[in-house]
C-alpha cells in the first residue's frame, strides 16, 4: 500500500499537482479612483456605531491566474483590506475608498492581472451581533442609494455572535413594520 501512495504522490506531483505559489500582492502607490461611502442608520431601536468596515477586491482577468494542478480550475486572488469610518452627523458615517488600490501587476508570468473592487461593507456591532450591510460594485460605480433592512427581534437577541447581512425589502421579515435600515451610498470623489 505505502508502494501505491508514494508512486501515485511522485506521479502526481511530477505532472504539476505541486501547489500554486501565493503571490506578493501589492497596494498602488498612487490610488486616485475614489469614492466616498456613506452608511446613514435610520429607525434603529438603539444606539449603532460603525468606525469600520471592509473592502473587497478580486483579480477581474482569470487568463492572468495559472490553473490549479489537478482540477484545472483558476482561483482568481481576493484581497480584503479594512476601512474605517468616521461619524459625520447623527447616525451618519463616512469613509473614503480607492477603486484602484490594488496593483495591478503580473503576479504569475501570464500578463497583468487587473484587480476590481467587489464590494465594501461597514460593520455596526451591537453586543455579539455584527451589523454587516454591503455596497457592491455596481451600486458603488452607479451612486446607487441602497437599504439595507434588520429586524428588531435581530437587534434584541444580540448575545449570540453572529452577523446578519440584513435583507433588501422589509417584506423578507415576518414583522415589517419592525424593522430599521442602514442605507449606504457612494460618490465619486474629485
Amino acid at each position: 500500500m505505502l508502494r501505491i501512495v508514494s508512486t501515485t504522490m511522485l506521479l502526481l506531483t511530477a505532472s504539476g499537482c505541486a501547489s500554486i505559489k501565493e503571490p506578493d500582492i501589492k497596494l498602488n502607490p498612487n490610488p486616485h479612483i475614489s469614492y466616498e461611502i456613506v452608511a446613514k442608520v435610520l429607525g434603529a431601536p438603539g444606539d449603532l456605531e460603525t468606525r469600520s468596515g471592509h473592502v473587497e477586491y478580486q483579480v477581474m482577468n482569470p487568463a492572468c491566474v495559472p490553473m490549479t494542478p489537478f482540477s484545472g480550475a483558476t482561483l482568481e486572488p481576493r484581497k480584503s483590506l479594512p476601512v474605517a469610518f468616521e461619524r459625520i452627523g447623527d447616525g451618519d458615517y463616512a469613509a473614503i475608498v480607492y477603486l484602484d488600490q490594488m496593483q495591478d501587476e503580473d503576479y504569475f508570468g501570464l500578463g497583468e492581472c487587473h484587480w476590481s473592487i467587489v464590494a465594501v461593507s461597514a460593520d455596526f456591532p451591537h453586543g455579539k451581533m455584527d451589523f454587516s450591510p454591503a455596497l457592491y460594485q455596481k451600486h458603488i460605480l452607479s451612486g446607487a442609494n441602497v437599504p439595507w433592512y434588520f429586524s428588531f427581534k435581530s437587534y434584541e437577541n444580540s448575545d449570540d455572535e453572529r452577523t446578519d447581512g440584513g435583507d433588501l425589502s422589509k417584506s423578507a421579515y415576518n414583522d415589517p413594520g419592525r424593522t430599521f435600515a442602514i442605507t449606504l451610498t457612494a460618490t465619486k470623489r474629485p
